[in-house]
């Protein structure tokens, strides 16, 4: 059986292939597309320090108290509580879906009410708002004229550079790594202590002020000669690694 030719019409079906291919490429075009998705769970984690305080002491007296009552905050699915030597730390998970900032202030109005619960001095506080796609940047503190240690490289960073990248917009968290942390060691003498009628007690309430202040750096560190470069093209043993 012979059939009269099509004539240049359209086969049937043409107008919603093509229909669909606009949509397609349209929708390929509009769609936002993150090289680098957040599929984290909305977490808020709590930090404690307790100096010189072994584990289980930690866990006992800081740790234990807080993951009982973050059990208790609204949309909390999940509490999970790390100590470790000196130091104390509380994730808060909570329910897909919740604000960041609702789940932050939650957590916030529970740390207030069991800021009595822990030991004298002992104060938790919450992680940056950041998640863990959040690391932009890294870079190392190199001294070319080596006239600075890495405990003075660290105060440099902690003390001054540290602040200094806070005020950029939209960075959350300055971290250290690295480098060596100026500390002051007293060694108590029993003997002096007697002679002079003074208690332990009196030590230690006349330094803990001074410790709560800052640093003092020498007056040449105004101009430094001490430059910023990718951490990947610092090999130098003495570099002290800065992420940020």
């Amino acid at each position: 059986m012979d059939y009269p030719p099509l004539g240049g019409q359209p086969l049937p079906g043409d107008d919603g292939g093509a229909v669909s291919q606009h949509l397609g490429t349209w929708t390929i075009i509009h769609t936002p597309v993150d090289a680098l998705p957040d599929l984290s769970d909305v977490q808020v984690i709590v930090k404690t320090r307790y100096p010189g305080q072994a584990p289980q002491i930690v866990e006992n007296q800081v740790t234990w108290p807080l993951t009982t009552t973050m059990l208790s905050v609204p949309g909390a699915k999940t509490v999970r509580g790390f100590s470790q030597f000196g130091d104390s730390y509380v994730y808060v998970i909570f329910e897909d879906g919740t604000d960041p900032y609702w789940a932050r202030s939650r957590v916030l109005e529970y740390l207030n009410q069991v800021q009595g619960k822990l030991p004298a001095g002992v104060s938790a506080e919450m992680g940056p708002d950041a998640t863990g796609v959040g690391w932009v940047f890294e870079y190392a503190l190199v001294d070319r004229s080596g006239k600075h240690d890495l405990a003075e490289l660290r105060s440099l960073q902690d003390w001054f550079l540290k602040y200094e990248l806070k005020t950029i917009p939209n960075v959350s968290e300055v971290a250290s790594v690295g480098g060596v942390v100026k500390e002051y060691q007293i060694v108590v003498d029993p003997m002096k202590l007697t002679q002079y009628g003074i208690s332990l007690g009196e030590v230690k309430s006349r330094w803990t002020p001074l410790t709560r202040r800052r640093a003092a750096l020498p007056s040449n560190w105004r101009k430094p000669n001490i430059w910023c470069a990718p951490a990947a093209t610092c090999r130098r043993s003495t570099t002290s690694k800065i992420s940020c």
